[in-house]
């Protein structure tokens, strides 16, 4: 028997998928958007934006900016009680509203 695939994006089918009248590249406000440095964003996947996707675990969890890299963000947050930073480009931020 061929051992299975467990790649970075194994078991996402519908969390990685967009509603078909959203499917194409993103609007040119995501990508451009600007975050300051304590800044609430959620972390929202966007599957067509490769580059810069954190892992899909972390697909609808709250943080906060504390730093850039690059054209991308430092989002700190707690997952189960500990604190965790990941690396994230603005395709994948929504502002808290």
């Amino acid at each position: 028997m061929v051992e299975r695939s467990r790649g970075s994006r194994s078991k996402t089918r519908h969390k990685l998928s967009k509603h078909f009248k959203e499917r194409g590249i993103p609007r040119t406000r995501m990508v451009t958007q600007t975050f300051q440095e304590g800044d609430i964003v959620h972390i929202r996947i966007d599957p067509s934006v490769h580059g810069g996707m954190p892992h899909p675990r972390f697909h609808g969890y709250t943080g906060v900016v504390i730093g850039s890299r690059g054209r991308a963000y430092l989002v700190r947050f707690n997952d189960g009680g500990k604190e965790k930073t990941v690396i994230v480009s603005p395709e994948h931020l929504l502002r808290q509203r």
